[in-house]
Protein backbone atom coordinates (compact mmCIF):
# COMPACT_ATOMS: atom_id res chain seq x y z
CA UNK A 1 0.00 0.00 0.00
CA UNK A 2 1.12 3.53 -0.70
CA UNK A 3 0.35 6.25 1.88
CA UNK A 4 0.20 9.89 0.69
CA UNK A 5 -0.31 12.84 3.02
CA UNK A 6 -3.25 15.14 2.30
CA UNK A 7 -3.15 18.91 2.90
CA UNK A 8 -4.89 18.29 6.26
CA UNK A 9 -2.70 17.23 9.14
CA UNK A 10 -2.94 13.50 10.00
CA UNK A 11 -5.29 12.61 7.09
CA UNK A 12 -3.95 10.23 4.42
CA UNK A 13 -4.83 8.88 0.99
CA UNK A 14 -4.11 5.18 0.66
CA UNK A 15 -3.54 3.55 -2.71
CA UNK A 16 -3.24 -0.15 -3.37
CA UNK A 17 -0.20 -1.53 -5.18
CA UNK A 18 -1.60 -4.22 -7.46
CA UNK A 19 0.45 -7.21 -8.57
CA UNK A 20 -0.96 -8.08 -11.99
CA UNK A 21 -0.86 -11.09 -14.27
CA UNK A 22 -3.16 -12.74 -16.83
CA UNK A 23 -5.73 -13.45 -14.08
CA UNK A 24 -6.09 -9.80 -13.11
CA UNK A 25 -4.47 -8.41 -9.99
CA UNK A 26 -4.04 -8.98 -6.28
CA UNK A 27 -3.44 -6.16 -3.79
CA UNK A 28 -3.42 -5.62 -0.07
CA UNK A 29 -6.08 -3.10 1.00
CA UNK A 30 -5.53 -3.33 4.77
CA UNK A 31 -2.46 -4.13 6.85
CA UNK A 32 -2.21 -3.43 10.57
CA UNK A 33 1.60 -3.28 10.52
CA UNK A 34 1.70 -0.79 7.61
CA UNK A 35 -0.83 1.48 9.35
CA UNK A 36 1.18 1.29 12.57
CA UNK A 37 4.45 2.01 10.70
CA UNK A 38 2.87 5.26 9.42
CA UNK A 39 1.76 6.24 12.93
CA UNK A 40 -1.90 5.51 12.13
CA UNK A 41 -4.30 3.73 14.44
CA UNK A 42 -5.24 0.36 12.87
CA UNK A 43 -8.14 -0.43 15.24
CA UNK A 44 -11.39 -1.51 13.56
CA UNK A 45 -14.50 -1.88 15.73
CA UNK A 46 -17.04 -2.08 12.92
CA UNK A 47 -17.42 -1.93 9.17
CA UNK A 48 -20.38 -0.30 7.42
CA UNK A 49 -21.67 0.14 3.86
CA UNK A 50 -23.57 3.08 2.40
CA UNK A 51 -25.47 2.56 -0.87
CA UNK A 52 -26.59 5.64 -2.83
CA UNK A 53 -28.70 4.85 -5.89
CA UNK A 54 -28.87 8.40 -7.28
CA UNK A 55 -26.12 10.72 -8.50
CA UNK A 56 -25.92 13.94 -6.47
CA UNK A 57 -26.86 12.30 -3.16
CA UNK A 58 -25.13 14.12 -0.31
CA UNK A 59 -24.38 12.72 3.14
CA UNK A 60 -22.75 14.80 5.87
CA UNK A 61 -21.00 16.50 7.44
CA UNK A 62 -20.94 13.99 10.32
CA UNK A 63 -18.74 13.29 13.34
CA UNK A 64 -18.91 11.75 16.81
CA UNK A 65 -18.46 14.00 19.86
CA UNK A 66 -15.80 13.33 22.51
CA UNK A 67 -15.23 10.80 24.04
CA UNK A 68 -16.69 8.74 21.18
CA UNK A 69 -14.64 10.17 18.33
CA UNK A 70 -13.96 7.82 15.43
CA UNK A 71 -11.20 7.15 12.98
CA UNK A 72 -12.60 6.16 9.59
CA UNK A 73 -11.05 4.61 6.52
CA UNK A 74 -13.42 5.21 3.62
CA UNK A 75 -13.31 3.48 0.22
CA UNK A 76 -15.77 3.57 -2.69
CA UNK A 77 -16.40 0.02 -3.89
CA UNK A 78 -18.92 0.80 -6.65
CA UNK A 79 -19.33 3.95 -8.75
CA UNK A 80 -17.79 7.14 -7.42
CA UNK A 81 -18.01 9.78 -4.70
CA UNK A 82 -16.52 13.16 -3.92
CA UNK A 83 -15.35 12.62 -0.35
CA UNK A 84 -14.85 15.58 2.00
CA UNK A 85 -13.23 15.93 5.41
CA UNK A 86 -13.03 18.98 7.69
CA UNK A 87 -10.50 19.34 10.50
CA UNK A 88 -12.42 20.28 13.68
CA UNK A 89 -9.44 20.04 16.06
CA UNK A 90 -8.99 23.56 17.54
CA UNK A 91 -5.23 23.16 18.14
CA UNK A 92 -4.46 21.77 14.69
CA UNK A 93 -2.65 23.95 12.11
CA UNK A 94 -5.34 22.87 9.61
CA UNK A 95 -8.28 23.65 11.92
CA UNK A 96 -11.46 24.42 9.94
CA UNK A 97 -9.80 23.52 6.63
CA UNK A 98 -11.61 21.18 4.25
CA UNK A 99 -10.20 18.67 1.80
CA UNK A 100 -12.06 16.83 -0.94
CA UNK A 101 -11.03 14.03 -3.26
CA UNK A 102 -12.66 11.61 -5.64
CA UNK A 103 -12.86 8.02 -4.47
CA UNK A 104 -14.03 5.56 -7.11
CA UNK A 105 -14.25 1.84 -7.67
CA UNK A 106 -11.78 2.38 -10.52
CA UNK A 107 -9.09 4.31 -8.61
CA UNK A 108 -9.49 2.03 -5.55
CA UNK A 109 -8.25 4.78 -3.22
CA UNK A 110 -9.10 5.00 0.46
CA UNK A 111 -9.09 8.03 2.75
CA UNK A 112 -7.85 7.75 6.34
CA UNK A 113 -9.85 10.21 8.48
CA UNK A 114 -8.45 10.85 11.97
CA UNK A 115 -10.40 11.57 15.13
CA UNK A 116 -11.65 15.14 15.32
CA UNK A 117 -12.72 15.42 11.67
CA UNK A 118 -16.16 15.84 10.13
CA UNK A 119 -16.87 13.69 7.09
CA UNK A 120 -19.30 13.84 4.19
CA UNK A 121 -19.57 12.83 0.57
CA UNK A 122 -21.57 13.34 -2.58
CA UNK A 123 -22.22 10.53 -5.06
CA UNK A 124 -20.89 11.46 -8.50
CA UNK A 125 -22.40 8.37 -10.13
CA UNK A 126 -25.63 6.46 -9.75
CA UNK A 127 -25.38 3.36 -7.54
CA UNK A 128 -22.37 4.49 -5.50
CA UNK A 129 -21.43 2.15 -2.68
CA UNK A 130 -19.10 3.22 0.12
CA UNK A 131 -17.30 0.99 2.61
CA UNK A 132 -16.33 2.41 6.02
CA UNK A 133 -13.88 0.85 8.45
CA UNK A 134 -14.50 2.55 11.79
CA UNK A 135 -12.37 2.50 14.96
CA UNK A 136 -15.17 2.88 17.52
CA UNK A 137 -18.68 1.59 17.96
CA UNK A 138 -21.38 4.02 16.89
CA UNK A 139 -22.90 5.96 19.78
CA UNK A 140 -26.16 7.59 18.58
CA UNK A 141 -26.15 10.20 21.36
CA UNK A 142 -22.64 11.30 20.36
CA UNK A 143 -23.58 11.80 16.70
CA UNK A 144 -23.28 15.39 15.47
CA UNK A 145 -22.77 17.38 12.32
CA UNK A 146 -22.45 20.70 10.55
CA UNK A 147 -24.17 22.01 7.44
CA UNK A 148 -22.75 20.70 4.19
CA UNK A 149 -22.91 24.21 2.72
CA UNK A 150 -21.45 26.12 5.67
CA UNK A 151 -19.40 29.03 4.28
CA UNK A 152 -16.92 28.57 7.16
CA UNK A 153 -15.60 25.49 5.32
CA UNK A 154 -15.89 26.70 1.69
CA UNK A 155 -16.59 23.26 0.25
CA UNK A 156 -17.15 23.24 -3.52
CA UNK A 157 -19.39 20.22 -4.06
CA UNK A 158 -19.12 18.99 -7.67
CA UNK A 159 -22.86 18.66 -8.40
CA UNK A 160 -26.15 20.22 -7.35
CA UNK A 161 -27.59 18.35 -4.37
CA UNK A 162 -30.20 15.88 -5.65
CA UNK A 163 -30.97 14.11 -2.36
CA UNK A 164 -30.10 14.99 1.23
CA UNK A 165 -31.74 13.90 4.47
CA UNK A 166 -33.77 16.22 6.67
CA UNK A 167 -31.32 15.46 9.46
CA UNK A 168 -28.37 16.65 7.35
CA UNK A 169 -30.26 19.81 6.41
CA UNK A 170 -30.93 20.51 10.09
CA UNK A 171 -27.31 20.51 11.26
CA UNK A 172 -26.16 23.90 12.55
CA UNK A 173 -23.56 26.14 10.97
CA UNK A 174 -20.07 25.92 12.45
CA UNK A 175 -19.72 29.47 13.66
Amino acid sequence: MKFSATPLQDAWLIDIEPMSDERGFFARSWCRSQFTAHGLDPEIAQESISFNPRIGTLRGLHFQRTPHEEIKVVRCTRGGIFDVIVDLRPHSPTFRHAYGCELTAENRRALYIPKGFAHGFQSVTDNAEVLYRISAFYQPKAGAGYRYDDPAFGIAWPLPVAIISERDLSWPAFG
